[in-house]
């Protein structure tokens, strides 16, 4: 039974005495999601069905007590770390032993005063949130360092920058580069749609498949279209990425021709920018992963002496303006122009972003690719 909670936290009450269960139920139903189980067999289908942020058994249970619940959890990785609290008539140290040695988190003894329940509950759901927090800026963090090349194209006459700036909620921004055989460069650009962890698995499982499709097809072919639509079919139909969306801008630049020849898949348009402003690079297909048969089409157009071309990631154009509004395309087009001649254009336009924005800092992911030619 679910009652009117606070928060989203759930706890799972393994007792057998009914009276018992049902006070715990109301008292802490109060606070958080509460499930309840008369014994351990039935508390592992709970677990089975949706996995808890904490435990509070009983010890002495029919069926299965409470150490042999505890041990059949910290047994399997997907329950190993479920905060565990023992509720029990024993008072004797070695039974209380025996729990701590055995991973439990407390250990409480009937009668008990439910206030002193509750605080602990509160403080080790509180104490796991913390620990998971940092383990998932920590995953999230490798993740998107992989997701980025350690190096950019050195071209006499050009310059090209890269800036990534995760979030910790973050989705799934990705960047990469390769070289082709004829000395032409094929960027890769894309956005999985999400956040957090989950999406940055899918980018970096995603990015692992375009690395592998791009290296494979580069002796046949140099079109990011067809690069593009090999790239559709195989995300529709690979049983692990099937259900995943994303944006992608796959681009090959030609030094010795000074062009860009591109297919955009849904993503954030190009925005070229000169001394006398910016234009949007207009064209713009069907996201990745919704239809199997979508055409993609090669675009091109060249970079003038002293023009720049930026790509990015949605987390500039939504980034919120002191107006209130995102800034959109229009808005980061202005500040990257006010940026085109500065030592650092990268640097110097998102910080004047994020003095024209209503928070001093960006609500998402950040990736910007920038490649200039001199004047």
């Amino acid at each position: 039974m679910t009652h009117g909670t606070a928060n989203n936290h759930s706890v799972l009450i393994v007792e057998d005495n009914q009276t018992l269960r049902r006070l715990l139920e109301y008292r802490i139903g109060k606070h958080y999601n509460v499930r309840t189980a008369e014994h351990g067999e039935a508390a592992l289908d709970r677990v089975e069905e949706s996995t808890p942020d904490l435990i509070i058994s009983d010890i002495m249970m029919p069926r299965m007590d409470g150490f042999a619940l505890l041990a059949a959890l910290r047994r399997d990785e997907r329950t190993a770390a479920i905060p565990f609290i023992f509720l029990t008539a024993k008072s004797d140290d070695p039974s209380r032993v025996k729990g701590l040695n055995n991973g439990v988190d407390d250990y409480i003894t009937k009668p008990f005063d439910i206030d002193y329940v509750l605080a602990r509950v509160e403080q080790i759901i509180a104490r796991s949130q913390v620990y998971q927090t940092k383990l998932n800026a920590r995953i999230g963090r490798d993740f998107s360092d992989r997701l980025m090349p350690k190096t950019m194209p050195e071209v006499e006459g050009y310059r090209a920058r890269f800036y990534s700036q995760p979030r910790e909620d973050g989705g799934g921004d990705l960047f990469d580069w390769a070289r082709a055989t004829d000395g032409s460069y094929v960027f890769t650009v894309g956005d999985i749609m999400g956040k957090g962890l989950q999406a940055k698995f899918y980018a970096f499982s995603f990015l692992s498949y375009i690395r592998s499709t791009i290296h494979a097809m580069l002796g046949s072919t140099t079109s990011p279209a067809a690069l593009m639509s090999y790239v559709n079919k195989m995300l529709i139909h690979d049983k692990v990425l099937e259900e995943t969306f994303a944006s992608l801008l796959l681009m090959r630049w030609e030094p010795d021709k000074h062009r860009i020849t591109y297919a955009n898949a849904g993503h954030c348009r190009p925005i070229l920018i000169g001394p006398s402003g910016a234009g949007i690079v207009e064209y713009s297909d069907l996201i990745l992963g919704l239809d199997s048969s979508t055409e993609y089409t090669d675009k091109a157009f060249t970079i003038p002496p002293g023009h720049a071309m930026m790509c990015y990631t949605d987390g500039l154009n939504e980034q919120v303006a002191l107006n209130g509004q995102q800034f959109g395309e229009s808005g980061v087009a202005l500040c990257a122009t006010e940026a085109l001649t500065e030592e650092r254009p990268v640097t110097t336009m998102l910080e004047t972003m994020l003095n024209r924005s209503a928070e001093h800092v960006f609500a998402d992911d950040v990736l910007v690719f920038w490649l200039q030619r001199n004047g």
